[in-house]
């Protein structure tokens, strides 16, 4: 049986991820802030207590975005640097993956907009989709695969109230399958890239956002 550590498993699309994951037979252990806290060496050192093998590590814990350039802070975007960037990257160096493996990262496509709002949150994603290629070229002698999955605007239990009817219909406009995406549909995408079937899939930045920004809003068939 294969096993997985997911970060950030308790609830939304972490927590989807592990079902998922479970669903395909694979031996989940799921990380949750209350139990390992991502903002320190200590948290990461946790997260990985007694697992001895691993064969899928899922990065998909993240600090949330901290405001404008104009109100953010050094303490804010500290944590967002320590949870996002430097978590991920010694969860990696210290997991204890088995060759043939599987590292998924989790990204967003913030990376590609220019939303003020998420400025810093955006840094973050972009280090990590860099870190994923240059770990995808290192690692593949020993047939680990590293890849990134970045949601677009994702609907879940714990975020439906953020996404009001008018913020809704603004973002069907948007996106190519006219719907908000959920957690499930970025746990399928996570799902193949774990699996065997994507054995010859590395580096690579996979968006699972229904097609965000593919063309002017609102063209297209109805």
């Amino acid at each position: 049986m294969k096993t997985a550590l997911v970060t950030g498993a308790s609830r939304g699309i972490g927590a989807a991820i592990a079902r998922r994951l479970e669903e395909d037979g694979v031996k989940v252990r799921r990380h949750d802030s209350g139990q390992a806290d991502l903002s320190t060496m200590e948290g990461v050192d946790k997260a990985l207590e007694g697992i001895d093998s691993l064969d899928i590590l899922v990065n998909n814990a993240a600090a949330q975005p901290a405001g404008p350039i104009e109100t953010d802070t050094p303490e804010s975007f500290d944590r967002l640097m320590a949870v996002n960037v430097k978590a991920p990257y010694f969860l990696i160096q210290r997991a204890p993956l088995n060759d043939g493996g599987r590292i998924v990262n989790v990204s967003s496509v913030a990376t590609r907009m220019a939303n003020p709002a998420q400025t810093s949150f955006a840094m973050t994603k972009g280090a990590l989709e860099t870190m994923s290629r240059t770990l995808a070229h290192q690692l593949g002698p020993r047939g680990i695969t590293v890849n990134v999955v970045a949601p677009g605007a994702t609907r879940t239990a714990n975020n439906g109230a953020i996404f009001t009817p008018e913020l809704e219909t603004a973002i069907k406009t948007l996106t190519a399958h006219r719907r908000l995406g959920t957690a499930e549909d970025v746990a399928d995408v996570v799902a193949f890239l774990a699996s065997d079937d994507a054995r010859w899939v590395t580096g690579q930045v996979i968006e699972a956002s229904g097609g965000l920004f593919l063309g002017p809003p609102g063209q297209g068939a109805e």
